[in-house]
């Protein structure tokens, strides 16, 4: 798998793909910085006006995630994005509006994973 180029900046030290970065760091990475998050699915969102757009939000142990998923994307993920309880979201950072979301370009349902963290073997 290939890993696009990482803009630098002065906050060099996050984790970049394939280990996730927690929510309470999304504030480290510069905007359009390819990062790979992961957590429960506590919302999804499909506004009727929003063209396609899937809005998901993810927990993890140090907060929330917001997750954009364009119908592309969507098309492509849909079994994940639709009945994944926990997910691992790869994407682009997005701020705007002092609102950061990641901008989904893979998706993949890791709910299988829950037993193993259930049972604290992970």
């Amino acid at each position: 798998m290939l890993i696009a180029p990482i803009p630098t900046s002065r906050n060099s030290d996050w984790p970049r793909p394939p280990s996730c970065l927690p929510a309470n760091r999304l504030d480290d990475p510069p905007e359009g910085a390819r990062v790979t998050v992961a957590g429960l699915v506590i919302l999804r969102q499909r506004p009727g006006t929003a063209k396609g757009v899937i809005f998901v939000t993810l927990e993890d142990e140090t907060g929330i995630v917001n997750v954009v998923v364009w119908r592309k994307i969507y098309e492509q993920f849909r079994r994940a994005v639709i009945s994944g309880r926990l997910l691992k979201v790869t994407g682009r950072m997005q701020r705007a509006h002092s609102v950061t979301h990641v901008i989904a370009e893979e998706i993949e349902d890791i709910s299988g994973m829950l037993d193993v963290l259930v049972r604290g073997e992970g």
